[in-house]
């Protein structure tokens, strides 16, 4: 299977305290996967790595390129970002954040083209966030601005997607509606995404395969697409601990054993 991104032995450290040991992923084209540990296992860590907020340890490469030297444009051109909170502030309308997703395809004074704008409006429509278009992006909810930030994603059109937890402020049908349209997006473009999720139940019922991180070490893997119930629990209750799963219909629940 060919990998379009993958890190090889990747160790990530704060000062001297190394955070993730060792750790092997690989995603080929149209796979969607998680990130699925307990709070501080180190999965916002390794989004942080790849990104370049940390230095990292070990072999990082999207489609054959090594991306721990390249700066924050041209790693902008081949991995694009979701965080758990949005940084951006008010002052800008939700269609300029969006707009912002091409900044690493322009050139310096360069500005966005008709063309751009039209794809940033289907983006926004594509997620149904078109409405709000012209409001001041720091009068959204958090919700709100977490779908526009996703839009502003697809308009990036980076071969790799990297999320961390994007539906954390989201309510139950937005969840839903912007996974499934993650996974869309994914499959039909042939990018490689990694999401870390807080439910493990949403990851079974969207990702590819799940990789299972404990004190900043991969302890397992699961792919859903062939796995079984006791293959599940066996692995789930590795990093969940005292756990039952329940299958109907190939699809499996996570819920706390009696």
């Amino acid at each position: 299977m060919r990998e379009l991104f993958s890190l090889k032995d990747v160790r990530i450290a704060y000062g001297k305290t190394e955070i993730v040991h060792g750790v092997d992923i690989g995603i080929a084209p149209g796979e969607f996967c998680a990130l699925l540990g307990l709070n501080g296992s180190g999965k916002t860590t390794i989004l942080h790595g790849c990104c370049g907020f940390l230095p990292i340890q070990g072999s990082f490469t999207v489609a054959d390129t090594d991306c721990r030297s390249l700066n924050e444009k041209k790693r902008a051109r081949l991995v694009s970002f979701i965080p758990q909170v949005c940084s951006l502030q008010g002052g800008r309308t939700a269609f300029e954040v969006v707009l912002m997703g091409f900044n690493s395809q322009l050139g310096l004074l360069e500005s966005p083209s008709a063309e751009h704008k039209r794809a940033a409006l289907e983006a926004m429509q594509r997620l149904n966030c078109a409405e709000f278009a012209e409001k001041d992006f720091g009068a959204l909810s958090q919700g709100q601005r977490q779908i526009v930030i996703l839009a502003r994603c697809i308009v990036q059109d980076s071969p790799v997607m990297l999320m961390d937890e994007p539906d954390s402020a989201l309510d139950f049908l937005n969840r839903h509606m912007v996974l499934s349209k993650i996974s869309e997006l994914i499959k039909e473009e042939n990018k490689a995404g990694l999401i870390t999720l807080h439910d493990p139940n949403f990851a079974m019922a969207y990702c590819d395969r799940l990789f299972l991180l404990k004190q900043g070490n991969i302890v397992g893997e699961l792919d859903m697409r062939t796995a079984n119930r006791d293959e599940v629990q066996q692995k789930l209750s590795l990093i969940y601990g005292n756990i039952d799963i329940v299958e109907n219909n190939g699809s499996f629940l996570m819920g706390r054993a009696k």
